[in-house]
């Protein structure tokens, strides 16, 4: 099968493959921040080059100069041997630089053949169907091209930009979290076309936290810490060295803790039938308790997010009601208003186009926030608890930043300052999404720790290591049902990633 994809891709790609990518003594700052210094690395063709490091570390800023949507401050890009200018875009683009961002980044309102179809005018919409039709069998993922993208889910919209720059003749590939959002099978499909792409020729820079998919994908790994180039290796790699050039130290593993107390019902779902992802969500009924930690499992689409968005109103059932505290949420625009006066909170996925403000800075966005009656006042109060979370939540970042500005780890820890503290419901899509080991570990002892331990917790994650230690019982999601509810002392990984597929008698 990945012969025929080789044979598509070397119809598709017509100009020659580069030799090399150097990065020579690459430094950027942003006015007093230090975010690279002296970064060197080569990226040879035919290879795929892991970048790792914690969150802030640098990674994407160096994959963003490359790209040109960054401007070096110092330094030098050679591929080829030639000193590019890669200061927009489009420049990049000539040389055949393709990036796959943590955030999609594509048009909502648009179809996937048509998203997929950006930057291909002279091509016919037969031909381009047809394209996207044979590159989604090659990979494994299920994509309907008339689709509206807004009705996806973030992984789903990643792969529509994989395919994407592979359609446009992308000679050197910059895959930032790849499998982020994407399902075991549609990764067992990837891992193999990457190499292969590689083999053919291609350079593949690898952006990821996850040491297990460096290891098993990369040739050769490159560490940053704090904008410096710490460590440098080749397969095979030596796990304790990488995390101690990433962290300083080796992080030590969290012992689970021992399941809360339970209190009152706070959330009920009574035979709830919804429309959202693929299948939508039906035959729902489920309770929650005070205390609870419930983790939410099931592959892309499955209908954890729309059971996530019922429970904060935002989405609106056909069928049967959501009672949140006592309350029946009304079947209109109204129920997310409740929900939050409730105490409610929900994090997206998706941070920059669900939770934040792109181009607004840190200051503005508790501006946005405040109650405060003086416009002034509430400035200057707004960039007091900015420089405020940013000390508490180890933001690397400045009041006046952008959100689009920081790194996506740090966006996550933007958003949890955010977070109302007195919140009785907190709703999480992926809560550790591109973040580091001891990142991910932070953001649950805040949770556990700073709210109140009658806080009922819900989360979705693809990672079931983190539903098995962080959760107290687990829903596994399959085609639009809830088909496994299990305290998670009573369950095993096995078990259930084979509920995930549906699997059911494996599990009982």
């Amino acid at each position: 099968m990945f012969l025929q994809f080789v044979f598509l891709f070397s119809i598709l790609s017509s100009s020659p493959l580069p030799m090399d990518v150097k990065f020579q003594h690459i430094s950027k700052f942003f006015g007093s921040v230090k975010a690279l210094t002296g970064v060197s690395l080569t990226a040879h063709s035919g290879s795929i080059h892991g970048l790792i490091g914690e969150n802030g570390a640098g990674k994407s800023t160096l994959m963003k100069i490359l790209t040109g949507y960054q401007t070096k401050t110092s330094g030098v890009i050679l591929i080829d041997g030639q000193d590019v200018q890669l200061n927009t875009p489009k420049q990049a683009s000539i040389h055949g630089i393709g990036m796959l961002y943590q955030e999609p980044m594509d048009f909502t309102p648009l179809t996937v053949l048509e998203n997929f179809s950006l930057g291909n005018l002279n091509q016919s919409r037969r031909d381009l169907r047809l394209a996207l039709t044979n590159l989604s069998d090659r990979f494994g993922f299920n994509l309907d091209p008339d689709r509206t993208v807004e009705l996806l889910t973030v992984g789903e919209r990643q792969q529509i930009e994989l395919l994407r720059l592979i359609h446009n003749k992308t000679r050197i590939l910059i895959l930032d979290e790849p499998t982020t959002g994407i399902s075991p099978a549609q990764k067992e499909a990837l891992f193999p076309a990457l190499r292969q792409l590689a083999a053919d020729g291609m350079i593949i820079l690898l952006v990821s936290h996850k040491l297990e998919e460096v290891a098993a994908l990369c040739n050769e790994v490159t560490v940053l810490r704090h904008g410096s180039v710490t460590h440098h290796a080749k397969s095979p790699f030596h796990f304790p060295e990488l995390l101690t050039a990433m962290f300083g130290s080796v992080p030590n593993r969290k012992d689970k803790e021992a399941a809360r107390d339970q209190g009152e019902q706070i959330l009920v779902l009574h035979d709830i039938k919804a429309a959202g992802e693929r299948q939508g969500l039906d035959q729902c009924n489920i309770t929650v308790a005070e205390g609870e930690v419930i983790g939410l499992a099931g592959l892309d689409g499955a209908g954890q997010s729309t059971f996530l968005r019922l429970a904060a109103g935002l989405t609106v059932p056909e069928k049967g009601n959501v009672q949140l505290f006592g309350n029946k949420l009304p079947r209109n625009a109204k129920a997310s208003r409740i929900a939050q006066e409730l105490k409610t909170s929900f994090i997206p996925a998706d941070r920059l186009e669900e939770a934040l403000f792109a181009n607004i800075s840190l200051s503005d966005h508790f501006n946005l926030q405040s109650k405060e009656s003086s416009f002034w006042q509430s400035k200057e109060r707004a960039k007091n608890l900015a420089e405020k979370a940013i000390s508490t939540f180890f933001i690397k970042g400045q009041p006046n930043d952008t959100a689009e500005d920081l790194s996506g780890g740090n966006q996550q820890r933007f958003l949890l300052a955010l977070l109302d503290p007195k919140s009785r419901l907190l709703l999480l899509e992926n809560p550790t999404r591109g973040l580091d080991i001891r990142s991910g570990q932070w953001v649950w002892q805040y949770l556990k720790q700073e709210l109140s331990p009658k806080t009922a917790i819900l989360f979705s994650s693809p990672e079931l290591d983190e539903i098995l230690h962080y959760s107290d019982r687990v829903l596994v999601f399959h085609d639009g049902e809830i088909v496994m509810n299990t305290a998670v002392n009573d369950t095993s990984h096995d078990a259930i990633a084979a509920a995930m597929t549906g699997m059911t008698e494996v599990v009982q």
